[in-house]
């Protein structure tokens, strides 16, 4: 069984809405099948591409969640964006 990191969670959340994209798909995949101990682990395993894709998606998913005043959720996200690059 996986443990995945509670800012893992709420990253595969936020990918959710955006399945129908290949690379999506393949991140929320790492995520799932893999035993990352932490959010630099993770980011560690990704490629450019992902990389990329990650920050333009959760610039969005940040910006939501900042309108909604949903801290946690900004908290638990900008852990993975400041990790991007």
């Amino acid at each position: 069984m996986n443990i995945i990191d509670n800012t893992l969670n709420y990253l595969r959340e936020s990918l959710s809405n955006y399945m129908e994209h290949d690379l999506c798909q393949e991140i929320v995949e790492k995520i799932e099948n893999h035993d990352y101990e932490s959010e630099e682990e993770f980011v560690t395993a990704l490629d450019d591409k992902e990389m990329e894709y990650l920050d333009s998606m959760l610039e969005r998913e940040l910006r939501y969640a900042k309108n909604v005043e949903n801290d946690i959720r900004v908290k638990e996200l900008t852990e993975v964006y400041e990790l991007l690059f």
